[in-house]
């Protein structure tokens, strides 16, 4: 009994037992075929003989490529920024930069081959030719970009400048004030009689228009009128003209040439006036000057020559005889030497000397005076252009002259010249002018007269069409020998409106003071002046 019931719980474990042997040699002889169909080489070998295990079989990475994608592997580092910490330590290479010019080029041609670029840098964006494939013609690489040219400041024009006349070669603007006004003092004494007046005063200014060389012409004149007149009489004409011209030899090497002349008489009240006159004597001034430049990069240097020669007229006395005024005429031969440097766009010093002899027609004066004379100059400055804020020059130095007379002290001291016009923004404008000039006197024991002027005006522009002007002078004239020195004061202000380009209204008042170290020739000057001024 207890073998059959043995024998009953046998068999049913050992039949539940084949059969799960069944199914998994089943379940393993399907997932065999399978694998054996991915790898017939591998896996089937490995089934088919135990005796040949895994590890000495041929690894078919291709076989296993297929079966599923490779895993994705973080490398270190790889959440670091590109300028982060990086603990593979490893060196980081730039990517290479494309070229623009081939990519352009195959924009340009496309279809056609282009050579190989065996260099690490980009080719050249300006522009450049590649043959391309043998028997294909040349292709243009360029330019592949171009910078816009940058645009200069805009510069309003002004509306109220005159226009000028076109000639052949030149630009003229010519133009002519007619002024009325009254003056308390027109004699300059001490106890003067007041005189209405008249001025009619032309101008004329020329530039040449050339590619090559330069010409410039300024003429200025005038005719101021009294009514009543005085004795003597105060009418008088006045004249200043230049002309400044440049031959361009080569691009360095230039040729200066200039030209000049004033018409005038001396100041009413001056001491070099002779007693009993009916009216004013006039002289006339003419000179020119001719010197080479030359360029050296930034220096340059130029050489002058100059003469100058100085007539008066004869002197009509009230009781109608005239006076000689021969020993007053003279000639004037001058060297002058000058040096500059540009140290800076617009800023250029220079150094200048200048050599000059006086020789009068008569060896004599009236006097019994020689007053032949030699005279040294030397001066340092600098000369500006920076437009439009600053341009003009200005410089500082000493002069000397020496009389043929020993009787006659000799004229030293420092000097100083300035030509200058600051803008300091658009409506207003500052001129500045200043002069140091030594010249001839006939009263007995002076040597000359030493002029140190100094003056500036201010214009303000409260609309395009109305500028107002505000004047300030001062010139100290110093007799050498006769201890006399004037001390003259000059303010004014005036205020022009401007009609249109050819049309203007001007008036102007001009206060004048000469305080004087010998008594009795202080005066006060008042002027009153409306005019207009007709241009072109």
């Amino acid at each position: 009994m207890g073998s059959l019931r043995n024998g009953r719980g046998v068999v049913p474990r050992a039949i539940g037992m084949l059969a799960v042997a069944g199914t998994m040699l089943y379940h393993a002889d399907v997932r065999a075929q399978t694998v054996a169909a991915l790898f017939p080489d591998a896996l089937t070998a490995t089934v088919s003989d135990p005796r040949n295990p895994p590890r000495f079989q041929k690894f078919d990475r291709a076989a296993l490529a297929q079966l599923s994608a490779p895993p994705t592997f973080t490398p270190p580092a790889s959440g670091a920024g590109a300028t982060g910490f990086d603990s593979t330590n490893a060196r980081k290479t730039k990517p290479k930069a494309k070229s623009k010019t081939l990519a352009n080029a195959q924009a340009i041609a496309p279809g056609v081959p282009m050579p190989p670029t065996t260099s690490n840098k980009p080719a050249d964006v300006t522009g450049s030719i590649s043959s391309g494939a043998p028997g294909a013609p040349p292709v243009q690489l360029g330019p592949i970009r171009t910078f816009p040219k940058k645009r200069k400041p805009y510069e309003p024009e002004d509306p109220y400048a005159p226009l000028g006349i076109y000639g052949e070669s030149f630009i003229f603007y010519p133009a002519i004030e007619l002024i009325g006004g009254y003056d308390t003092n027109p004699g300059r004494t001490p106890n003067g009689t007041p005189a209405g007046f008249y001025t009619v005063a032309p101008e004329l200014r020329a530039q040449s228009d050339w590619s090559r060389h330069d010409l410039k012409i300024d003429l200025r004149g005038s005719y101021v009128g009294y009514s009543p007149d005085e004795t003597p009489s105060l009418s008088r004409p006045y004249l200043n003209g230049k002309i400044d011209g440049r031959v361009d030899v080569s691009h360095e090497t230039r040729i200066d040439l200039g030209g000049r002349v004033i018409v005038s008489t001396d100041n009413p009240g001056s001491p070099n006036l002779q007693a009993g006159l009916a009216k004013l004597p006039i002289f006339v001034v003419g000179g020119g000057s001719i010197g080479v430049g030359q360029r050296f990069n930034r220096f340059d240097f130029s050489i002058k020559g100059d003469v100058e020669r100085t007539i008066y007229q004869q002197s009509l006395l009230t009781d109608g005889t005239t006076a000689s005024n021969d020993d007053r005429n003279y000639d004037q031969y001058a060297g002058v030497l000058r040096g500059s440097y540009e140290l800076s766009p617009g800023l250029m010093p220079f150094a200048e000397a200048a050599v000059d002899t006086r020789i009068h027609d008569l060896n004599t004066d009236s006097s019994g005076y020689q007053r032949n004379s030699n005279g040294f100059t030397a001066k340092a400055g600098s000369k500006f252009n920076f437009t439009p804020v600053l341009t003009g020059e200005a410089a500082l130095g000493y002069t000397q002259r020496v009389y043929e007379d020993p009787r006659l002290a000799d004229i030293t001291g420092p000097i100083g010249s300035v030509s200058l016009l600051w803008t300091p923004d658009a409506l207003t404008s500052v001129k500045l002018l200043g002069a140091s000039t030594i010249g001839e006197s006939t009263v007995p024991g002076v040597s000359g007269v030493f002029y140190r002027t100094i003056g500036t005006q201010v214009d303000h522009a409260f609309r395009q069409w109305l500028i107002g002007s505000l004047k300030l002078g001062f010139e100290i004239d110093n007799y050498v020998g006769l201890d006399r020195v004037d001390k003259i004061y000059t303010v004014g202000a005036g205020l022009t409106y401007k009609l249109d380009r050819s049309v203007q209204v001007k008036g102007e008042f001009r206060q004048n003071w000469l305080h004087s170290n010998v008594a009795g020739v202080d005066y006060a000057e008042s002027v009153f002046m409306l005019g207009l001024r007709l241009q072109r």
